[in-house]
């Protein structure tokens, strides 16, 4: 989100000096001649002067959004037809204000000869020079002193009215934009690089790189790499007997590593195959590169001085916490190459992510630090405002040139022109303006949702704020309070309409977020960008300048952890067109309570209340997490991540997905602050790349894991986390069981030393997947010995009496295994054939952190049984029909393999006998999942599939008639 506004120079909402409120000059009846939106009578037009602009803008944006979508013929076509539609229209209207203009003319000079003596010259064309109307309008009395009663029609070659000029340029915006945008796709659609990516040819390319690359982690799969994302001008394309020279844009995706040290500008040879670019997107083809760049060329001067401030501020930001030298080069310079991954989604759930993008709040800030030393310096406005512009230049080099900053230079210089002069319709009159500028100059910024938020925040600032403000001060609230309230709230609710079309959620916690966010901004913001501007010469005295910057971004990222812990941080809503229709009601339903009377409010306020009820309250009337439930299946995109209800505040999570943020958020929700167990599957990164969402900022106790540690990659990330969390590390062992609130968890595969080989290093691992049998009981008599409360804790199902010096197990530290009997007194109790991690003892220094006390072991009795599940991994047919050979319980629900993939066993599927059947699995996937066959199977073994990419989280539930499935996702349906 970009907020652009300086708060202390919001305009006042008061009309222009010198006039009253008809608009009229002082000692005058007359309406001031010149004002925009007034006809040629002086009488006010329709339309204001900023609206003037506005309508084009909005035109041009939206026929740049539509037809990047279509094909060159047809933007040409409309292009072509706004262009006739405007010359028919100003012809029209041309000759219609000739004919007013020569009646007006024809009947003054009546009404002159009327009044004319004999000797008094009657026709004004043959009056003396002096005495002759003005072309402007001006009235002419004549010799004899006599007023006209008509003015004289302008004299000028266009004279339309408000109406007609603001449609004819909406018609010349339209044809513009149409025309640019059907070039560019000709551009990108046409040639032979996009004729190339058609065919799926392997080439070799030589590209200029035009946006720092992006670093993003891989979302699913078997194994963690991260993939560079690289906007670039390809310049240069060949293969086999082809060779062209081309300037066209694209979009590199590659391995990441030798892509992190390049810079914009500079010049890289490549090779990969060439894929077609997704229709609408404004780039001729996608390439997919193979192995590492290799440049050909240095990034321009202005470039290379950028890069070197920004390492200067990172080398500088070294002296910080870990958290805090992450976030403030991504708070400065939009480097958030260290952003700690938990202080990125902190960040996002409190609204306040769009501190790390470079945007017109970062611009907007080092141009208030400028204009409060104009002030000081006692410079004229029209110096502070050059001064101003200046300044954000400067900044935005240093920030790299990139289109995002390039728009947040021009967005605030807008804000900068307008708030620093006091005329908000001028200022909504230039945001107009730069809008149809950058769509007409780059008609693919209308489809970027960072161009729309930053149009859509300045536009609430310019607009909404000054009013609030003076709403607000009149009701004494000071006026720096005031100030700070209407422009965190406009921007906010500016661009909440977008937020929900993108994600159907509403950040609840933004605006006091924000507000107690905001003081830090500014002094991190400016202390680091003079640490970066000094670190070339003194990395000493820099230093000095980010202790105190640190000092702020720990205020924001304390802000941050707060604000995302609250409990409606977000809330769900309606989502795309309905949400943003949902939220234009009940914004106008509570208008109508506010600016209503007396006599209406009720009636008003009763209908708002229904909509509210029928709308607003959906995620009331459907609560998340349901009552009574067992088990959800997280929505996590292609991976695994389920959570087992363990008592009030409490889950047993299975797998943690391919990302941390979606866990987390599945856990939020669910309001898991405990985890007494984490049962990792196998160690591949779509189960098990989530982890540090689990942990965060969660008491976890232990975490049981698969005796493969196939890939070692990830099995060692997995350890070293651990470590690091000092939480004890356990592989599973067929037996193992345990008790935690309504659930009974048992280990039931793998056994140790003999998973099924499969085709490939990832069915090896994928049959070694740790299977785990849940069944749920009801709550009845508690066991001889154990109070109620007593049985909600991590207990183990041991029916081998302790072996004699054996601590008991209330003092346990772990939970323990079916079976062990082998702990000595004072150690910690270990399953059978456990090992502990590698050195974790070495390394942690000291004893690990412990698990829950354990309770005494449970007898037979649980109260009644409510259901079963089985959660079998990404088991492959292999291990499958081995679990069948040694005898398979049945259960109520099963958690399908391997995201419902093609490698399923009939006998297995068919032994479970389950009536539901969850699919974990992403929606846009390169893998398949789920299997046309595979759902067909399980359609005719009378199981009902369900799918977290058509259902969002799914939760197992208990009612009074046994277990149910609900889903989450609004209008999700069964697969």
């Amino acid at each position: 989100m970009t907020a652009v506004g300086f708060p202390h120079d919001l305009p006042e909402g008061r009309d222009e000096p010198g006039q009253d409120e008809a608009g009229r000059e002082p000692g005058s009846d007359e309406p001031r001649q010149d004002e925009p939106g007034q006809d040629e009578a002086g009488r006010g037009g329709a339309v204001s002067g900023p609206a003037a602009l506005a309508a084009p803008a909005v035109a041009s944006w939206l026929t740049a959004l539509v037809l990047l979508g279509c094909s060159a013929v047809a933007g040409a076509a409309v292009a072509l037809a706004a262009a006739v539609a405007g010359a028919v229209m100003w012809a029209v209207t041309s000759a219609v204000v000739r004919r007013r203009n020569q009646v007006a003319y024809l009947n003054q000079v009546a009404d002159l000869n009327q009044v004319a003596g004999p000797d008094q010259v009657a026709d004004p064309t043959q009056a003396p020079a002096g005495e002759r109307p003005a072309a402007g309008g001006e009235e002419w009395a004549g010799a004899a002193g006599a007023a006209p009663r008509h003015r004289l029609g302008k004299q000028q070659w266009w004279t339309g009215g408000a109406a007609a000029r603001i449609a004819l340029a909406v018609l010349a915006s339209v044809a513009v934009t149409a025309a640019v945008t059907a070039c560019m796709v000709h551009g990108v659609t046409t040639g032979p690089v996009p004729d190339m990516a058609r065919r799926d040819v392997t080439v070799t390319a030589e590209a200029e790189i035009t946006d720092d690359p992006r670093i993003r982690p891989h979302q699913g799969g078997v194994s963690r790499r991260e993939t560079a994302v690289v906007r670039a001008r390809m310049l240069l394309v060949s293969a086999a007997q082809e060779r062209y020279a081309v300037d066209v844009p694209v979009v590199l995706l590659a391995p990441a590593d030798g892509w992190r040290p390049l810079l914009p500008s500079q010049r890289v040879r490549v090779r990969g195959r060439l894929r077609p670019a997704e229709q609408g997107e404004p780039v001729a083809a996608v390439m997919l590169v193979r192995g590492r760049p290799e440049p050909i060329g240095a990034p321009s001067a202005v470039q290379r001085a950028a890069g070197v401030l920004r390492a200067g501020l990172r080398e500088a930001s070294d002296v910080l916490q870990d958290d805090q030298r992450g976030l403030l080069p991504g708070l400065v310079v939009g480097d958030v190459s260290r952003l700690d991954e938990e202080v990125r989604l902190d960040l996002a759930t409190a609204g306040l992510g769009h501190l790390t993008a470079v945007s017109g709040t970062n611009l907007a800030i080092v141009a208030g630090a400028v204009l409060v030393l104009g002030r000081f310096a006692g410079l004229p406005l029209a110096l502070r405002a050059v001064v101003v512009v200046v300044a954000m230049m400067a900044f935005a080099v240093v920030a790299r040139p990139s289109p995002s900053v390039l728009r947040a230079l021009v967005m605030g210089t807008v804000a900068a022109v307008a708030l620093g002069t006091g005329r908000t319709r001028d200022g909504v009159a230039a945001l107009s303006a730069t809008v149809l500028g950058l769509v007409v100059f780059d008609p693919g910024l209308a489809r970027q949702w960072g161009f729309a938020l930053s149009v859509f925040a300045t536009g609430g600032i310019l607009i909404l704020a000054p009013g609030w403000r003076d709403r607000l001060t009149a009701r004494r609230v000071p006026r720096l309070l005031a100030e700070a309230l209407a422009v965190t709230a406009a921007a906010q609710a500016a661009v909440t309409p977008l937020l929900v079309l993108m994600s159907g959620r509403l950040d609840l916690a933004a605006i006091p977020a924000n507000l107690l966010a905001e003081p830090a901004v500014a002094p991190a913001t400016v202390l680091g960008f003079g640490a970066a501007v000094i670190a070339p010469v003194s990395i000493d005295l820099a230093r000095l300048l980010v202790r105190p910057a640190g000092w702020a971004v720990g205020w924001i990222i304390a802000v941050a952890q707060r604000a995302a812990d609250l409990p409606f941080a977000s809330a769900q809503w309606l989502g795309g067109v309905a949400g943003v229709a949902a939220l234009a009601a009940a914004a106008v339903a509570g208008w109508l309570v506010l600016r209503g009377r007396a006599r209406r409010r009720m009636v008003v306020a009763l209908a708002a209340g229904a909509l509210l009820v029928g709308l607003v309250a959906m995620p009331v009337v459907s609560p998340w997490p349901p009552p009574g439930w067992l088990l959800v299946v997280c929505d996590v995109g292609q991976g695994d991540a389920l959570a087992l209800a363990a008592g009030p505040g409490r889950a047993v999570v299975v797998d943690a997905g391919p990302q941390p943020g979606p866990t987390d958020r599945c856990l939020r929700a669910l309001g898991v602050r405990q985890v007494p167990l984490v049962v990792l599957t196998h160690p591949h990164l779509d189960h098990v790349g989530g982890l540090p969402g689990v942990l965060r900022r969660r008491t976890v106790g232990a975490v049981v894991v698969s005796p493969s540690r196939v890939p070692e990659g990830e099995a060692g990330r997995v350890s070293a986390q651990l470590r690091t969390a000092r939480i004890p590390e356990w592989q599973a062992v067929p037996g193992m069981r345990w008790r935690f609130g309504p659930s009974e968890i048992t280990v039931l595969a793998p056994e140790p030393g003999v998973a099924p080989q499969g085709p490939g290093e990832g069915a090896t691992a994928n049959n070694a997947s740790v299977v785990l049998l849940v069944r749920w009981f009801g709550p009845g008599t508690a066991p001889r010995g154990l109070s109620a409360a007593q049985s909600d804790l991590p207990t183990a199902l041991d029916d081998t009496p302790a072996a004699p010096g054996d601590p008991p197990a209330a003092q346990g530290d772990l939970p323990a295994a079916l079976g062990d009997t082998s702990a000595a007194p004072g150690d910690l109790p270990t399953a059978q054939g456990a090992v502990a991690a590698p050195g974790a003892a070495a390394e942690a220094g000291s004893r690990p952190a412990p698990v829950p006390p354990l309770g005494p072991t449970l007898g037979p009795t649980l109260g009644p049984t409510l259901g079963a599940a089985l959660l079998a991994g990404d088991l492959e047919t292999e291990a499958q029909e081995s679990l069948v050979r040694r005898g398979l319980p049945r259960v109520d629900v099963l958690k399908v393999p391997h995201h419902g993939s093609s490698r399923q066993a009939p006998a297995f599927l068919a032994a479970t006998g389950a009536r539901a059947a969850l699919i974990s699995v992403g929606a846009v996937n390169d893998y398949g999942h789920p299997a046309p066959p595979t759902l067909r199977r399980l359609r005719w073994l009378g199981m009902r599939p369900y799918r977290t990419d058509l259902s969002g989280d799914i939760a197992v539930v208990a009612t009074a008639d046994g277990l149910a499935v609900v889903v989450r996702g609004r209008g999700a349906r069964a697969g």
